[in-house]
């Protein structure tokens, strides 16, 4: 079965207008958040394309995974970083793909360890179906259908250019 894959390079583009136009919007403190990798790699380039004051921040699914004992920690160096003062904040969580909604439920909890944000919303460049929890992005550059066991995965090569790619599953 042949997948089209979407061009991960316009979508990001699409996400970084939406991104404008929401924190355009906050009227308070407001911070990107990514999820290690792929949502930290878009939060980056966000930052610096937007030029935005600072870093943006990072959280890490590790240490609440509900599948831990199956996955142990992840393969990622990454652990959470948030820069910021959190309670108050408009916080914008940006992910790759958004597949069963466990990532998702993890970082939560690991943004709450951190303190009360005002809001929390979510942006993703792929949203692939399949929720195991009741979890959606507020707002998906587009909707991606793979078949079960496959997994879909954002990739960055040197230059910074983005591009998906299927894997078997894992």
């Amino acid at each position: 079965m042949k997948i089209s894959l979407p061009d991960a390079e316009q979508l990001y583009l699409q996400m970084r207008t939406q991104v404008q136009q929401w924190l355009q919007q906050q009227t308070g403190a407001a911070h990107l958040v990514g999820i290690t990798s792929g949502g930290q790699w878009l939060a980056q380039r966000l930052h610096a394309d937007l030029k935005l004051p600072g870093v943006p921040g990072v959280l890490s699914s590790s240490m609440h995974r509900d599948d831990f004992a199956q996955r142990g920690l992840a393969s990622s160096s990454a652990n959470t970083s948030l820069p910021f003062e959190v309670n108050g904040a408009a916080i914008l969580v940006l992910d790759d793909v958004l597949y069963t909604g466990r990532t998702v439920r993890a970082v939560l909890n690991e943004l709450f360890d951190y303190g009360r944000p005002a809001r929390v919303q979510l942006m993703v460049l792929a949203d692939r179906g399949g929720r195991h929890l009741p979890v959606c992005a507020d707002w998906a550059a587009c909707q991606v259908n793979v078949p079960e066991g496959v997994v879909l995965e954002l990739r960055r090569d040197e230059s910074g250019h983005l591009r998906f790619d299927l894997q078997e599953g894992k």
